[in-house]
């Protein structure tokens, strides 16, 4: 029989005793939660026979296992209930296929590449062995798929990683969206073709752009005025001595005087010089006195790196998800506290403007040290409170999503606080619940539930 469809098998049932008996009738086996017994019991006198009807309904999911599967009914007469018998058969329950495929994220962002990923469920009976393959319009991307084969069992699921390259740089202007399907192919069924779409940035970014147009045209118009009004600089102190020599004659009568020998500066005037100094040494007058030490300046964390982010309330890091966590793919998450060198758990924090945040705070990304992607959030611009915290390629620019700042709480922990989506805070899901493998969020900031969290380093966590 076809999974989603009904089928009925009768049985007889004689009472080959003495008295009346009442028999009841129960599914047992793998197929019991998908049988039906009617009637459930049968009342039958010495000597005659009865029957019921057993219906399967076996449900089109993968739990169907395809091929040969037993059944049996327990009868239990009540009078006799030492003489139970458990009558068997087998119901074939035909293969069928099933794929779902999705991509995560459906739009990837990036200069040189983006790292989309494929999510292929088996929601057939049987085992799937199918490939991939990647296709655009005008050949405009290059795609590594890793892996280009699958195998997948009956209700599994499983995560292919695609790197997505653009065959020529985009060195200025407006960033270019590039459609693009992934196919999965399997034999004798048309493949099934996968859409996302790449948006791929410019090299440069535009308002950078228009920045140096603007500093180069301010650059020519200053250097137009500076000789359009330089102003002509003449001495005249050569001109005026000329003039005094010429106007006084000499008398030819009057004997020439010797020339007179250099002036010298009187010595009190040299020895007024250490005593002023000495004046100023001593703070006479009031205006010499000691000034108060400067205020020692708080050091900064950041820019920092190879920092572990651990949340206090939930007394977990931040963290990658498992390979085999195919709910979680693409999220950040949080775990138990790792200090493996090479673990997902290290984390850059990487100042992008020194005082563009609020109240002249640094604007930071947080980039994985693992795999090189920033916290982010989908597409651009604000989102709202319990949007899903992702991973992507470092942009680092206000025009995205994936600048934060800290504000520092009263009890040494931090705020982490998004730039774009009104300054809501870096969150674990669930009111201060949230296990091993909970994903981050985004929502509104508090000191009661699980938005601190502390900058460490490995040593200290």
């Amino acid at each position: 029989m076809d999974p989603g469809d009904s089928t009925t098998v009768r049985l007889r049932l004689r009472n080959t005793g003495d008295v009346v008996d009442e028999y009841r009738f129960e599914p047992v086996g793998d197929l019991a939660p998908w049988t039906t017994v009617e009637p459930a019991s049968l009342r039958l006198y010495p000597g005659t026979t009865g029957t019921v009807e057993l219906t399967f309904a076996p449900p089109r999911t993968p739990d169907a296992t395809a091929g040969p599967n037993p059944y049996a009914i327990r009868i239990t007469p009540t009078e006799h209930p030492e003489s139970t018998t458990v009558p068997e058969g087998n119901l074939t329950i035909a293969p069928f296929t099933e794929l779902r495929a999705e991509l995560v994220p459906p739009t990837v962002k990036g200069r040189f590449r983006g790292r989309p990923k494929l999510a292929v469920d088996n929601l057939g009976n049987t085992k799937l062995t199918g490939s991939l393959s990647g296709s655009d319009n005008g050949d405009q991307l290059s795609y590594e798929i890793h892996p280009s084969n699958f195998q997948i069992e009956p209700g599994r699921a499983a995560f292919v990683k695609a790197t997505l390259k653009p065959r020529q740089i985009i060195w200025f202007g407006s960033k270019a969206e590039r459609p693009y399907a992934l196919a999965v192919k399997r034999s004798g069924v048309t493949p099934l073709a996968v859409e996302g779409t790449y948006v791929q940035r410019s090299f440069l970014p535009g308002w950078l752009t228009r920045l140096f147009g603007i500093l180069l045209a301010l650059t020519i118009a200053f250097v137009m005025l500076w000789i359009a009004y330089k102003p002509k600089v003449t001495s005249t102190a050569r001109e005026l001595q000329e003039a005094a020599v010429s106007t006084l004659a000499p008398s030819p009568s009057a004997p020439q005087a010797p020339p007179s020998a250099p002036a010298v500066s009187a010595p009190p005037a040299a020895a007024d010089t250490p005593a002023a100094s000495a004046s100023a040494g001593n703070g006479g007058g009031g205006g010499g006195a000691a000034s108060p030490p400067a205020k020692k300046k708080t050091p900064s964390v950041l820019p920092a790196s190879d920092i572990m982010l651990r949340n206090p309330t939930t007394k977990m890091c931040a963290d990658l998800p498992a390979g085999d966590d195919a709910d979680s793919a693409g999220r950040v998450v949080q775990a138990t506290c790792d200090e493996n060198t090479a673990g997902s758990q290290r984390w850059n924090l990487e100042v992008k403007y020194p005082k563009l945040g609020p109240g002249g705070s640094a604007l930071f990304q947080i980039r994985n040290v693992e795999d090189q992607l920033c916290v982010d959030l989908g597409d651009y611009g604000a989102k709202p409170i319990r949007s899903p915290i992702l991973e992507y390629a470092c942009a680092g620019t206000t025009a995205d999503n994936q600048l934060w700042w800290l504000d520092k709480q009263d009890d040494g922990n931090y705020w982490i606080r998004n730039y774009a989506s009104n300054n809501a805070c870096l969150d674990v899901a669930g009111y201060s619940t949230g296990g091993n493998g909970e994903n981050l969020t985004l929502f509104t900031c508090s000191n009661t539930d699980d938005q601190e969290w502390q900058i460490i380093r490995p040593s200290d966590s």
